[in-house]
C-alpha cells in the first residue's frame, strides 16, 4: 500500500524504505545522475526552501495524481527500478521529440 500522512490521509508519502531502494537503484546508473538531479529540480513545489521539511519534495497533490494514474490508485508503492525506467525516458525524450 502507499502510505498515506497520517495527518492528511489524501497526502500520499513515500516510505523510507522506498526512498532507500529507489537511491540505490539510481546510484547503479550513473549516467542518469544528471537526469535525476534535473528532474528533482523541475519537480520540486514552488518555494520547497520556505516549507518543512525543507526538501525538494514534488507538489504533493502532482505526486497523488502520478501514483494514481500509474498505479492505479492506493495500491503497492512503485518498485525503485520504475524511477530508473523514468529516469531512462526523461533523458531519452528531448531526443525523440527533436525528430532526427
Amino acid at each position: 500500500m502507499t502510505p498515506t500522512n497520517p495527518t492528511n490521509p489524501t497526502n500520499p508519502t513515500m516510505s523510507s524504505r522506498w526512498v532507500f531502494g529507489a537511491t540505490i537503484a539510481v546510484l547503479r546508473h550513473p549516467s542518469l545522475w544528471v537526469t535525476a538531479l534535473r528532474q528533482v529540480a523541475r519537480l520540486a513545489a514552488p518555494g520547497w526552501w520556505h516549507r518543512a521539511p525543507f526538501l525538494p519534495l514534488p507538489d504533493p497533490a502532482y505526486l497523488r495524481f502520478r501514483l494514481v494514474t500509474a498505479y492505479g490508485g492506493a495500491g503497492a508503492e512503485p518498485a525503485p527500478d520504475d524511477l530508473v525506467t523514468y529516469l531512462h525516458w526523461c533523458r531519452a525524450w528531448p531526443e525523440v521529440t527533436s525528430g532526427s
